[in-house]
């Protein structure tokens, strides 16, 4: 049985890792797809169009439907272009699956002002340019629409090196959050995905480099394992179907052979004040009240030393 049979669809980022798995899994669930990746490196450098051509050979030898397209998505024209190919070729978009994005590690005392635009730019507002266009089909449509955007661990926990990337996946948490509250009228979900995978994007750091020399890499040796990102594409193919229409606003974790659900911020504990706080009272309310016996959250706490 095929559960995307008739639905077209955008992945973004779908030529390698988690969105190649994700644009082959709908395919082969019946979705026309274009394949939609820059084909740039991890840190955003360079042009390609093979990683795209090669998905969408695959799609086409098991018998499916599927365009490539080498869009820059942070570009807000080639955004539109993209969208306006979907609506051109198949008359409507069902699907948008907004993976692409690079990385630019460094520490915030050391992280330059590019570093941080170029980030913020691939992943927050690249997945706003898809996101408008697409928008303004589906509030015309009024009929189907699945938003998937891709936050990450370090959006939900924070990441010590990449406060940029950490942020704009943050971000995206607010952004998906915010179109599921305006595009539910319309017969749209948004539901943003927290992905556990070894890819490009994780064969990265010193003691990944040291592996990497003394062999493949460990996205590479992950193939046929938990770690192999295909696993992240079972419950986005899930999310894109007529059968998780009760779900949306929410943050989903995909990781090997689990999926997790997240809560969302709830409050914890709070105190009042019969009027404006009074600031000696709040001193010394909040240690035994509102923040008695809590234990810092940083994943590595500082230790003294500089």
């Amino acid at each position: 049985m095929q559960h995307l049979e008739g639905k077209t669809a955008i992945v973004t980022g779908g030529g390698r890792g988690i969105g190649r798995g994700i644009a082959l899994l709908l395919a082969d669930q019946g979705a026309s797809v274009i394949v939609a990746d820059y084909g740039a490196s991890v840190t955003g450098e360079g042009l390609s169009s093979e990683p795209a051509d090669e998905v969408v050979g695959l799609i086409k030898e098991q018998g499916g439907d599927a365009i490539a397209n080498y869009t820059d998505v942070s570009d807000h024209s080639q955004a539109k272009e993209l969208v306006d190919l979907a609506l051109n070729t198949w008359g409507k978009l069902d699907i948008l699956v907004n993976v692409a994005g690079i990385l630019r590690e460094r520490m915030i005392f050391n992280m330059s002002e590019d570093e941080w635009d170029d980030v913020i730019r691939v992943h927050l507002k690249g997945t706003y340019n898809t996101t408008h266009f697409a928008s303004i089909h589906w509030r015309e449509r009024k009929e189907f629409g699945r938003l998937i955007n891709f936050s990450s661990s370090a959006g939900i926990n924070g990441s010590a090196g990449q406060p940029n990337y950490a942020a704009a996946k943050a971000g995206l948490i607010g952004f998906t959050k915010s179109c599921a509250n305006a595009l539910w009228r319309y017969k749209v979900t948004a539901n943003a995905i927290a992905p556990g995978a070894s890819t490009r994007m994780t064969d990265r750091g010193r003691a990944v480099h040291n592996l990497t020399l003394a062999g493949q890499a460990p996205s590479v040796e992950a193939q046929g394992t938990e770690r192999d990102p295909v696993h992240v594409a079972p419950i986005v193919a899930y999310l894109c179907s007529d059968a998780a229409a009760n779900v949306s606003g929410r943050v989903i974790g995909a990781s090997g052979h689990q999926v997790t659900l997240y809560s969302d911020i709830v409050p914890e504990r709070q105190i009042f004040s019969d009027g404006p706080w009074d600031i000696d009272r709040l001193f010394e309310r909040a240690p035994t009240t509102l923040f008695r016996g809590l234990e810092s959250q940083v994943s590595n706490p500082p230790t003294g030393e500089a």
